[in-house]
């Protein structure tokens, strides 16, 4: 993909029923990782046609490479595949979340990794080449947004939930699915 090149992220949407749930999302934070786990299930159990997800990414600084695996996600999605390309870069990254994230959030193994050595670890665990993509100058656009959106919405950390454009702040990681589709389908 040249730079040159106009380029499209796909929107990190499924489903196209008519109740809106948004999920903001750290790649790394274990309660995150637990949700996006959730996500096909939740769809598969509402319907296609009742819900439509939507995923907003929610970069932490406390992660300390959010920003880098935040911008590879995005990257993912300006390549043939988009959303099912930046979601299995999501899934690489939450299947082996210890390779890119730091101990207690200030040390262990990852002190000495460098931002080129987070993309190629994902790169390899999700089989897709990102490097041309992430090096994208515009790609920040995305970020800015998705990070806007949330400040926007008054969400600071994840995971955070809202249905039809209300936070709730009573939805967790933890819920059953079913207990997520119990709140999407009420009226």
């Amino acid at each position: 993909m040249s730079q040159s090149v106009t380029w499209h992220a796909d929107a990190l949407t499924w489903g196209h029923g008519p109740r809106l749930f948004e999920i903001f999302l750290e790649p790394t934070c274990p309660f995150s990782v637990r949700a996006f786990g959730k996500l096909d299930e939740t769809l598969a159990l509402a319907g296609e046609d009742r819900i439509t997800i939507k995923i907003r990414l929610q970069s932490q600084p406390w992660h300390l490479f959010s920003g880098v695996i935040v911008r590879c996600i995005l990257a993912a999605s300006t390549l043939p595949g988009g959303k099912a390309a930046a979601k299995a870069v999501m899934a690489a990254v939450g299947a082996h979340r210890e390779e890119f994230e730091f101990t207690r959030h200030a040390g262990g193994p990852n002190m000495d990794a460098t931002p080129n050595d987070i993309i190629r670890r994902i790169e390899t665990y999700s089989g897709l080449t990102l490097g041309e993509a992430f090096a994208l100058p515009t790609l920040d656009r995305e970020i800015k947004w998705h990070a806007k959106y949330a400040r926007q919405n008054g969400i600071h950390v994840s995971p955070s939930f809202m249905i039809d454009g209300l936070v709730q702040a009573d939805i967790g990681s933890g819920d059953a699915v079913a207990d997520w589709v119990a709140r999407l389908l009420a009226s």
